[in-house]
């Protein structure tokens, strides 16, 4: 085998190591807590119920084993369309370890009105990351310190990345008004 094959396999075997690792200890801590768990090109994805978020959050942080101490990005999906599309909203978030050089996925769904317990005593970044969320989807946080909208206007109607969101019937706010 040549050097460039064996690095890759090396590499592959790594990560293969890292999600047994990362998989095992979650299941071991949580168990029935993981919904759903996916891996596709070593990319750990888990779907939790929102009331288990806040401390699998914690304990992704504070392993040692695990150290998933930087949360990179909190994002929204409106699933309205979608074949399979109840409960309506994931919100996904995307943890890194920079320690241990790996990322995880984590996704919870919730319907309409149905509110996310936030992560910003975990991660205050996420702060930021819940309040666009909020703005663009309409999804709330329960608990955060800040929640308002960061993105469009206060006084804006709707969230504008929802699928049912009229694009069309849009205010052009951005324009001045003629004299």
């Amino acid at each position: 085998m040549g050097e460039a094959a064996s690095r890759v396999t090396e590499g592959r075997e790594e990560g293969q190591a890292a999600e047994s690792l990362v998989l095992q200890r979650l299941r071991d801590q949580f168990g029935g807590a993981l919904l759903d768990v996916k891996v596709w090109r070593n990319e750990i994805t888990v779907i939790l119920r929102p009331a288990d978020l806040v401390r699998v959050c914690r304990f992704l942080r504070d392993d040692p084993d695990l150290a998933f101490d930087f949360l990179s990005d909190v994002t929204g999906v409106d699933r309205l369309k979608l074949p399979e599309h109840s409960p309506r909203f994931e919100v996904v978030y995307h943890v890194y370890s920079l320690q241990h050089r790996r990322r995880l996925r984590l996704k919870v769904r919730v319907d309409e009105g149905e509110a996310v317990p936030t992560v910003t005593d975990v991660w205050p970044t996420a702060n930021w990351h819940e309040r666009e969320v909020y703005d663009m989807f309409g999804v709330p946080f329960e608990a955060h310190p800040d929640l308002r909208r960061i993105l469009m206007p206060d006084d804006w109607e709707g969230h504008p990345l929802r699928k049912d969101y009229p694009v069309e019937a849009s205010p052009r706010w951005w324009e001045e008004e003629p004299a």
